[in-house]
Protein backbone atom coordinates (compact mmCIF):
# COMPACT_ATOMS: atom_id res chain seq x y z
CA UNK A 1 0.00 0.00 0.00
CA UNK A 2 1.27 3.63 -0.77
CA UNK A 3 0.23 6.42 1.30
CA UNK A 4 -0.28 10.41 -0.77
CA UNK A 5 -1.55 13.71 0.82
CA UNK A 6 -3.57 15.47 -1.09
CA UNK A 7 -3.03 19.54 0.35
CA UNK A 8 -6.68 20.30 -0.44
CA UNK A 9 -7.39 24.14 -0.05
CA UNK A 10 -10.40 25.70 -0.61
CA UNK A 11 -12.26 29.30 -0.44
CA UNK A 12 -13.65 28.34 3.05
CA UNK A 13 -11.53 25.57 4.95
CA UNK A 14 -8.49 23.55 4.03
CA UNK A 15 -8.25 20.03 4.58
CA UNK A 16 -5.43 17.60 4.35
CA UNK A 17 -6.35 14.22 3.13
CA UNK A 18 -4.91 11.05 2.89
CA UNK A 19 -5.12 8.61 -0.03
CA UNK A 20 -4.12 4.88 0.24
CA UNK A 21 -3.72 2.87 -2.50
CA UNK A 22 -3.65 -0.65 -2.94
CA UNK A 23 -4.65 -3.08 -5.96
CA UNK A 24 -6.14 -0.75 -8.32
CA UNK A 25 -8.04 0.90 -5.49
CA UNK A 26 -8.14 4.27 -3.02
CA UNK A 27 -9.79 4.92 -0.07
CA UNK A 28 -9.12 8.57 1.59
CA UNK A 29 -9.41 9.79 5.10
CA UNK A 30 -9.43 13.40 6.19
CA UNK A 31 -6.35 13.71 8.86
CA UNK A 32 -6.56 17.08 9.22
CA UNK A 33 -9.16 20.22 8.48
CA UNK A 34 -8.80 23.87 9.14
CA UNK A 35 -10.76 27.66 8.21
CA UNK A 36 -9.58 29.79 5.72
CA UNK A 37 -10.22 33.18 7.03
CA UNK A 38 -9.98 35.90 5.33
CA UNK A 39 -8.00 39.52 6.48
CA UNK A 40 -9.63 43.03 5.99
CA UNK A 41 -6.88 45.13 6.56
CA UNK A 42 -7.43 48.96 5.79
CA UNK A 43 -10.02 48.30 3.25
CA UNK A 44 -8.11 45.55 1.14
CA UNK A 45 -9.12 41.94 2.13
CA UNK A 46 -6.27 39.56 2.18
CA UNK A 47 -5.60 35.86 2.47
CA UNK A 48 -3.59 34.53 5.66
CA UNK A 49 -1.50 32.46 3.20
CA UNK A 50 1.09 32.22 6.49
CA UNK A 51 -1.23 30.62 8.27
CA UNK A 52 -2.65 27.99 5.87
CA UNK A 53 0.83 26.76 5.49
CA UNK A 54 1.14 26.16 9.09
CA UNK A 55 -1.92 24.29 9.18
CA UNK A 56 -0.89 22.36 5.98
CA UNK A 57 2.91 21.60 7.57
CA UNK A 58 0.80 20.36 11.00
CA UNK A 59 -1.83 18.11 8.37
CA UNK A 60 1.41 16.39 6.55
CA UNK A 61 3.38 15.67 10.17
CA UNK A 62 -0.37 14.31 11.64
CA UNK A 63 -0.41 12.44 8.40
CA UNK A 64 2.06 9.70 9.14
CA UNK A 65 4.16 8.02 6.26
CA UNK A 66 3.78 9.24 3.03
CA UNK A 67 4.93 8.35 -0.61
CA UNK A 68 3.68 11.55 -2.01
CA UNK A 69 2.41 15.12 -1.60
CA UNK A 70 0.31 17.30 -3.94
CA UNK A 71 -1.21 20.65 -3.52
CA UNK A 72 -4.47 22.21 -5.43
CA UNK A 73 -6.13 24.83 -3.97
CA UNK A 74 -8.43 28.20 -5.45
CA UNK A 75 -7.50 29.95 -8.51
CA UNK A 76 -6.21 33.56 -10.16
CA UNK A 77 -4.78 34.69 -6.29
CA UNK A 78 -0.82 34.84 -5.95
CA UNK A 79 2.26 36.01 -3.72
CA UNK A 80 4.63 38.40 -4.95
CA UNK A 81 8.12 37.37 -4.57
CA UNK A 82 11.55 39.29 -4.05
CA UNK A 83 15.20 38.06 -5.35
CA UNK A 84 15.55 35.90 -2.59
CA UNK A 85 12.05 33.88 -2.84
CA UNK A 86 10.60 36.15 0.36
CA UNK A 87 6.58 36.69 0.14
CA UNK A 88 6.31 40.87 -0.07
CA UNK A 89 2.95 40.77 1.38
CA UNK A 90 -0.10 38.63 2.23
CA UNK A 91 -2.11 37.48 -1.40
CA UNK A 92 -4.97 39.89 -2.33
CA UNK A 93 -8.37 37.87 -1.90
CA UNK A 94 -10.35 37.42 -5.41
CA UNK A 95 -13.60 39.38 -4.15
CA UNK A 96 -11.29 42.33 -3.34
CA UNK A 97 -12.53 45.21 -5.13
CA UNK A 98 -8.99 46.52 -6.20
CA UNK A 99 -9.59 45.09 -9.84
CA UNK A 100 -12.37 47.75 -10.62
CA UNK A 101 -10.52 50.61 -12.06
CA UNK A 102 -7.66 48.22 -13.94
CA UNK A 103 -10.62 46.11 -15.92
CA UNK A 104 -11.14 49.58 -17.80
CA UNK A 105 -7.50 50.14 -18.32
CA UNK A 106 -7.34 46.45 -19.58
CA UNK A 107 -9.39 46.85 -21.76
CA UNK A 108 -8.56 49.99 -23.51
CA UNK A 109 -5.23 48.09 -23.91
CA UNK A 110 -6.84 44.90 -24.86
CA UNK A 111 -10.05 44.76 -26.23
CA UNK A 112 -12.43 41.95 -24.76
CA UNK A 113 -12.54 40.12 -28.24
CA UNK A 114 -8.85 39.78 -28.57
CA UNK A 115 -8.12 38.84 -25.53
CA UNK A 116 -10.71 35.94 -25.51
CA UNK A 117 -9.67 35.09 -29.03
CA UNK A 118 -5.89 34.70 -27.80
CA UNK A 119 -6.85 33.21 -24.23
CA UNK A 120 -10.36 31.62 -23.98
CA UNK A 121 -10.72 32.40 -20.28
CA UNK A 122 -13.89 34.07 -19.54
CA UNK A 123 -14.30 37.65 -18.24
CA UNK A 124 -14.33 38.02 -14.51
CA UNK A 125 -13.07 41.21 -12.80
CA UNK A 126 -10.63 39.03 -10.21
CA UNK A 127 -9.07 37.45 -13.39
CA UNK A 128 -5.23 36.86 -12.43
CA UNK A 129 -4.46 39.61 -15.92
CA UNK A 130 -6.80 42.58 -13.93
CA UNK A 131 -5.19 41.72 -10.60
CA UNK A 132 -1.58 42.44 -12.23
CA UNK A 133 -2.36 45.06 -13.91
CA UNK A 134 -3.96 46.55 -10.67
CA UNK A 135 -1.40 45.47 -8.15
CA UNK A 136 1.20 48.47 -7.50
CA UNK A 137 3.78 45.81 -5.98
CA UNK A 138 4.19 44.26 -9.42
CA UNK A 139 6.34 46.53 -10.38
CA UNK A 140 8.93 45.53 -7.87
CA UNK A 141 8.32 42.31 -7.47
CA UNK A 142 10.71 39.65 -9.57
CA UNK A 143 8.38 36.75 -8.75
CA UNK A 144 4.64 35.48 -8.87
CA UNK A 145 3.35 32.38 -7.47
CA UNK A 146 -0.02 31.07 -7.75
CA UNK A 147 -1.64 30.00 -4.20
CA UNK A 148 -0.66 26.01 -4.62
CA UNK A 149 2.54 26.78 -6.06
CA UNK A 150 3.63 28.95 -3.78
CA UNK A 151 2.95 26.51 -1.18
CA UNK A 152 5.05 23.68 -3.21
CA UNK A 153 7.87 26.26 -2.95
CA UNK A 154 7.70 26.41 0.94
CA UNK A 155 7.30 22.90 1.03
CA UNK A 156 10.50 21.82 -1.29
CA UNK A 157 12.36 25.33 -2.12
CA UNK A 158 11.83 24.74 -6.06
CA UNK A 159 9.69 27.04 -8.04
CA UNK A 160 7.48 26.21 -10.87
CA UNK A 161 3.84 27.37 -12.53
CA UNK A 162 1.71 24.14 -12.61
CA UNK A 163 0.07 24.59 -16.09
CA UNK A 164 -3.74 23.88 -15.24
CA UNK A 165 -3.49 26.92 -12.63
CA UNK A 166 -1.47 28.97 -14.64
CA UNK A 167 -4.44 28.81 -17.51
CA UNK A 168 -6.69 30.36 -15.53
CA UNK A 169 -4.68 33.65 -15.83
CA UNK A 170 -5.74 34.71 -18.57
CA UNK A 171 -2.48 35.26 -19.95
CA UNK A 172 -1.67 31.85 -21.45
CA UNK A 173 -2.91 30.32 -24.67
CA UNK A 174 -4.54 27.01 -24.60
CA UNK A 175 -3.79 25.92 -27.75
CA UNK A 176 -0.07 26.09 -27.56
CA UNK A 177 -0.23 25.46 -23.58
CA UNK A 178 2.40 28.07 -23.22
CA UNK A 179 2.10 32.38 -21.81
CA UNK A 180 0.80 34.33 -24.43
CA UNK A 181 3.74 37.19 -24.94
CA UNK A 182 1.49 39.44 -26.95
CA UNK A 183 -1.64 39.51 -24.38
CA UNK A 184 0.95 40.08 -21.88
CA UNK A 185 2.49 42.62 -23.53
CA UNK A 186 -0.19 44.52 -24.55
CA UNK A 187 -1.16 44.90 -20.93
CA UNK A 188 2.40 45.84 -19.22
CA UNK A 189 2.21 42.62 -17.34
CA UNK A 190 6.44 41.00 -17.51
CA UNK A 191 5.87 37.37 -18.02
CA UNK A 192 9.37 36.12 -16.06
CA UNK A 193 7.72 37.20 -12.88
CA UNK A 194 6.36 33.48 -13.48
CA UNK A 195 8.44 30.25 -12.89
CA UNK A 196 8.81 27.70 -15.52
CA UNK A 197 5.35 26.18 -16.72
CA UNK A 198 4.99 22.48 -15.73
CA UNK A 199 2.57 19.68 -16.21
CA UNK A 200 0.44 17.19 -13.89
CA UNK A 201 2.85 14.47 -12.77
CA UNK A 202 5.55 16.16 -12.55
CA UNK A 203 8.01 15.80 -9.46
CA UNK A 204 8.74 19.39 -8.12
CA UNK A 205 10.99 18.02 -5.46
CA UNK A 206 11.43 16.54 -2.01
CA UNK A 207 10.19 18.19 1.19
CA UNK A 208 12.86 20.14 3.22
CA UNK A 209 13.85 18.86 6.31
CA UNK A 210 12.79 21.53 8.23
CA UNK A 211 9.42 20.47 7.18
CA UNK A 212 10.10 17.63 10.04
CA UNK A 213 8.81 14.86 8.12
CA UNK A 214 10.25 10.99 9.05
CA UNK A 215 11.48 10.65 5.94
CA UNK A 216 11.97 12.29 2.14
CA UNK A 217 8.76 12.68 0.73
CA UNK A 218 8.26 14.18 -3.24
CA UNK A 219 6.13 16.27 -3.93
CA UNK A 220 4.22 16.04 -7.04
CA UNK A 221 2.21 18.77 -9.63
CA UNK A 222 -1.17 17.95 -9.53
CA UNK A 223 -4.14 19.56 -11.34
CA UNK A 224 -3.45 22.60 -8.81
CA UNK A 225 -6.43 24.03 -9.78
CA UNK A 226 -8.85 22.38 -7.60
CA UNK A 227 -11.18 22.33 -10.39
CA UNK A 228 -8.74 20.61 -12.88
CA UNK A 229 -8.14 17.78 -9.62
CA UNK A 230 -12.37 17.63 -9.47
CA UNK A 231 -12.72 16.97 -13.39
CA UNK A 232 -10.13 14.10 -12.90
CA UNK A 233 -12.19 12.41 -10.24
CA UNK A 234 -15.92 12.77 -12.41
CA UNK A 235 -16.66 9.17 -12.75
CA UNK A 236 -17.88 9.66 -16.39
CA UNK A 237 -17.63 6.35 -19.10
CA UNK A 238 -17.93 7.91 -21.46
CA UNK A 239 -17.43 11.50 -22.89
CA UNK A 240 -20.78 12.24 -23.27
CA UNK A 241 -21.07 13.93 -20.05
CA UNK A 242 -21.35 17.47 -18.54
CA UNK A 243 -19.75 18.17 -15.16
CA UNK A 244 -20.79 20.45 -11.97
CA UNK A 245 -17.72 20.82 -9.54
CA UNK A 246 -19.80 22.29 -6.92
CA UNK A 247 -17.97 24.05 -3.63
CA UNK A 248 -17.81 27.62 -3.08
CA UNK A 249 -18.53 28.10 -6.63
CA UNK A 250 -20.46 25.69 -9.20
CA UNK A 251 -18.12 24.95 -12.47
CA UNK A 252 -20.14 23.62 -15.24
CA UNK A 253 -19.35 22.58 -18.45
CA UNK A 254 -18.21 19.60 -20.49
CA UNK A 255 -14.64 18.16 -21.21
CA UNK A 256 -12.85 18.79 -24.91
CA UNK A 257 -9.97 18.38 -26.41
CA UNK A 258 -9.26 21.94 -27.99
CA UNK A 259 -11.08 24.98 -26.79
CA UNK A 260 -13.97 27.03 -28.22
CA UNK A 261 -12.34 30.76 -29.25
CA UNK A 262 -15.81 31.92 -30.84
CA UNK A 263 -17.39 35.25 -30.45
CA UNK A 264 -20.64 33.13 -29.14
CA UNK A 265 -18.69 31.35 -26.83
CA UNK A 266 -16.60 34.77 -25.56
CA UNK A 267 -20.57 36.17 -25.32
CA UNK A 268 -21.65 33.27 -23.05
CA UNK A 269 -18.44 33.48 -21.10
CA UNK A 270 -17.52 30.62 -21.00
CA UNK A 271 -14.08 29.67 -20.46
CA UNK A 272 -11.45 27.14 -21.86
CA UNK A 273 -9.58 26.15 -18.66
CA UNK A 274 -6.56 23.79 -19.17
CA UNK A 275 -6.90 20.14 -17.80
CA UNK A 276 -4.95 17.22 -16.56
CA UNK A 277 -3.97 14.73 -19.78
CA UNK A 278 -3.76 17.80 -22.29
CA UNK A 279 -7.77 18.59 -22.16
CA UNK A 280 -9.99 21.57 -22.11
CA UNK A 281 -12.71 22.54 -19.17
CA UNK A 282 -14.89 24.07 -21.29
CA UNK A 283 -17.18 25.73 -18.34
CA UNK A 284 -18.54 28.79 -17.03
CA UNK A 285 -18.78 30.29 -13.58
CA UNK A 286 -21.69 30.14 -11.80
CA UNK A 287 -21.93 31.88 -7.79
CA UNK A 288 -22.38 28.11 -6.23
CA UNK A 289 -22.55 27.22 -2.49
CA UNK A 290 -21.11 30.50 -1.66
CA UNK A 291 -24.72 32.32 -1.77
CA UNK A 292 -26.27 29.82 0.64
CA UNK A 293 -22.69 29.97 2.97
CA UNK A 294 -23.13 33.94 3.09
CA UNK A 295 -26.64 33.44 3.78
CA UNK A 296 -25.84 31.17 6.71
CA UNK A 297 -23.53 33.51 7.87
CA UNK A 298 -25.58 36.04 8.21
CA UNK A 299 -28.02 34.37 9.99
CA UNK A 300 -25.53 32.44 12.23
CA UNK A 301 -27.18 29.19 11.14
CA UNK A 302 -26.34 26.37 13.74
CA UNK A 303 -28.32 24.09 11.37
CA UNK A 304 -28.41 24.16 8.21
CA UNK A 305 -29.44 20.73 7.24
CA UNK A 306 -32.91 21.74 9.44
CA UNK A 307 -33.36 24.27 7.15
CA UNK A 308 -32.93 22.63 3.63
CA UNK A 309 -35.48 19.90 5.21
CA UNK A 310 -38.05 23.17 5.44
CA UNK A 311 -36.79 24.22 1.87
CA UNK A 312 -37.53 21.15 0.09
CA UNK A 313 -40.86 21.12 1.60
CA UNK A 314 -41.92 24.36 -0.19
CA UNK A 315 -42.93 24.51 -3.50
CA UNK A 316 -40.94 26.73 -6.14
CA UNK A 317 -41.75 30.16 -6.19
CA UNK A 318 -38.57 32.80 -7.24
CA UNK A 319 -35.14 32.50 -8.51
CA UNK A 320 -32.21 34.76 -9.41
CA UNK A 321 -29.54 35.13 -11.99
CA UNK A 322 -26.70 32.67 -10.07
CA UNK A 323 -24.12 34.40 -12.49
CA UNK A 324 -24.46 38.06 -11.63
CA UNK A 325 -22.06 39.69 -10.02
CA UNK A 326 -24.36 41.92 -7.82
CA UNK A 327 -23.47 38.62 -5.27
CA UNK A 328 -19.50 38.08 -5.44
CA UNK A 329 -18.88 40.55 -2.55
CA UNK A 330 -19.45 39.32 0.90
CA UNK A 331 -21.92 40.99 3.07
CA UNK A 332 -26.05 40.24 3.84
CA UNK A 333 -26.62 37.88 1.29
CA UNK A 334 -30.05 37.23 1.91
CA UNK A 335 -30.99 41.08 1.62
CA UNK A 336 -29.14 40.64 -2.04
CA UNK A 337 -31.58 38.19 -3.08
CA UNK A 338 -34.60 39.76 -1.75
CA UNK A 339 -33.77 42.95 -3.85
CA UNK A 340 -33.02 40.96 -6.94
CA UNK A 341 -36.58 39.16 -6.91
CA UNK A 342 -38.22 42.84 -6.10
CA UNK A 343 -36.46 44.10 -8.82
CA UNK A 344 -37.74 41.30 -11.34
CA UNK A 345 -41.44 41.59 -10.22
CA UNK A 346 -41.30 37.67 -8.55
CA UNK A 347 -42.45 37.03 -4.87
CA UNK A 348 -39.37 37.71 -2.29
CA UNK A 349 -38.62 35.18 0.24
CA UNK A 350 -39.91 36.16 3.62
CA UNK A 351 -38.57 33.20 5.25
CA UNK A 352 -35.22 31.60 6.24
CA UNK A 353 -36.56 28.69 4.66
CA UNK A 354 -37.92 30.60 1.22
CA UNK A 355 -34.42 32.27 0.96
CA UNK A 356 -32.90 28.90 0.98
CA UNK A 357 -35.70 27.16 -1.69
CA UNK A 358 -35.09 30.36 -3.59
CA UNK A 359 -31.31 29.94 -3.99
CA UNK A 360 -31.18 26.20 -4.23
CA UNK A 361 -33.63 26.73 -7.23
CA UNK A 362 -31.02 29.23 -8.84
CA UNK A 363 -28.62 27.43 -8.87
CA UNK A 364 -29.91 24.30 -9.98
CA UNK A 365 -31.23 26.60 -13.09
CA UNK A 366 -27.89 27.91 -13.59
CA UNK A 367 -26.87 24.39 -13.66
CA UNK A 368 -29.49 23.49 -16.37
CA UNK A 369 -28.64 26.75 -18.49
CA UNK A 370 -24.76 25.76 -18.29
CA UNK A 371 -25.30 22.96 -19.12
CA UNK A 372 -27.24 23.22 -22.23
CA UNK A 373 -24.88 26.26 -23.26
CA UNK A 374 -21.74 24.29 -23.03
CA UNK A 375 -23.27 21.40 -25.14
CA UNK A 376 -24.65 23.98 -28.05
CA UNK A 377 -21.06 25.78 -28.08
CA UNK A 378 -18.76 22.85 -28.04
CA UNK A 379 -21.14 20.44 -30.32
CA UNK A 380 -20.64 17.84 -27.40
CA UNK A 381 -23.91 15.43 -26.99
CA UNK A 382 -24.68 14.98 -23.22
CA UNK A 383 -26.14 12.27 -21.36
CA UNK A 384 -25.87 12.86 -17.88
CA UNK A 385 -24.43 15.24 -15.09
CA UNK A 386 -21.78 14.79 -12.66
CA UNK A 387 -22.29 16.61 -9.49
CA UNK A 388 -19.31 16.42 -7.87
CA UNK A 389 -17.69 18.32 -4.43
CA UNK A 390 -19.56 19.14 -1.65
CA UNK A 391 -22.88 19.93 -3.43
CA UNK A 392 -22.69 16.14 -3.56
CA UNK A 393 -24.47 15.76 -0.64
CA UNK A 394 -27.25 18.21 -0.75
CA UNK A 395 -29.66 16.13 -2.16
CA UNK A 396 -32.53 19.36 -3.14
CA UNK A 397 -30.03 20.67 -5.32
CA UNK A 398 -28.72 17.63 -6.79
CA UNK A 399 -32.43 16.34 -6.99
CA UNK A 400 -33.47 19.84 -8.32
CA UNK A 401 -30.83 19.89 -11.16
CA UNK A 402 -31.77 16.82 -12.77
CA UNK A 403 -34.95 18.18 -13.05
CA UNK A 404 -34.10 21.22 -14.55
CA UNK A 405 -31.76 19.57 -16.98
CA UNK A 406 -34.06 16.70 -17.77
CA UNK A 407 -30.78 14.48 -17.43
CA UNK A 408 -29.57 11.78 -15.09
CA UNK A 409 -27.56 13.25 -12.28
CA UNK A 410 -24.83 11.36 -10.29
CA UNK A 411 -23.72 12.62 -6.95
CA UNK A 412 -20.34 12.34 -5.83
CA UNK A 413 -17.13 11.78 -5.04
CA UNK A 414 -17.87 14.60 -2.63
CA UNK A 415 -14.23 14.93 -2.00
CA UNK A 416 -12.93 14.96 -5.55
CA UNK A 417 -10.81 17.41 -5.46
CA UNK A 418 -8.75 15.28 -3.32
CA UNK A 419 -9.28 12.49 -5.31
CA UNK A 420 -8.03 13.66 -8.26
CA UNK A 421 -4.98 15.18 -6.57
CA UNK A 422 -4.19 11.71 -5.11
CA UNK A 423 -4.93 10.02 -8.71
CA UNK A 424 -2.33 11.77 -10.40
CA UNK A 425 0.13 11.18 -7.75
CA UNK A 426 -0.40 7.36 -7.58
CA UNK A 427 -0.01 7.23 -11.61
CA UNK A 428 3.00 9.39 -11.70
CA UNK A 429 4.58 7.12 -8.87
CA UNK A 430 3.13 3.97 -11.14
CA UNK A 431 0.97 2.78 -8.68
CA UNK A 432 -2.12 3.09 -10.81
CA UNK A 433 -2.24 2.46 -13.94
CA UNK A 434 -5.09 2.65 -17.41
CA UNK A 435 -8.34 4.81 -16.56
CA UNK A 436 -8.25 6.68 -13.53
CA UNK A 437 -11.83 7.11 -13.77
CA UNK A 438 -12.72 3.66 -14.20
CA UNK A 439 -11.13 3.44 -10.05
CA UNK A 440 -13.82 6.40 -9.54
CA UNK A 441 -16.39 4.27 -10.80
CA UNK A 442 -15.94 1.49 -8.33
CA UNK A 443 -16.65 4.11 -5.67
CA UNK A 444 -19.86 2.76 -3.45
CA UNK A 445 -20.87 6.34 -2.54
CA UNK A 446 -22.24 7.58 -5.83
CA UNK A 447 -25.96 8.40 -5.74
CA UNK A 448 -28.23 8.52 -8.93
CA UNK A 449 -31.19 11.16 -9.31
CA UNK A 450 -33.27 10.50 -12.36
CA UNK A 451 -35.10 13.77 -14.05
CA UNK A 452 -38.87 14.09 -12.76
CA UNK A 453 -41.06 15.06 -15.45
CA UNK A 454 -43.41 18.23 -15.13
Amino acid sequence: MKRFAAVDLGAGSGRVIVGEVEGGSVSLHEVHRFPNRPVLVRGTLHWDVLGLYREVVDGLREAGPLDGIGVDSWAVDYGLLDADGTLLGNPVHYRDERTAAAVARAHAALPAERHYAATGIQFQPFNTAFQLVADRMADVATGALLIPDLIGFWLTGRAGTEITNASTTALLDPRTRTWSAPVAEALGIDLGLFAPLREPGAVIGDVLPEIGLARRVPVYAVGSHDTASAVVAVPAADERFAYVSCGTWSLVGVELPSPVLTDESRAANFTNELGVDGTIRYLRNVMGLWLLQECHREWGTTDPGALLDEAAALPASSAVDATDSRFLAPGDMPARIAAACAETGQPVPRTRAEVVRCVVDSLALAHRDAVAAAARLSGREVDVVHVVGGGALNSLLCRLTADACGLPVVAGPVEASALGNVLVQARAAGCVEGDLREVVRRSPDLVRYEPRSG
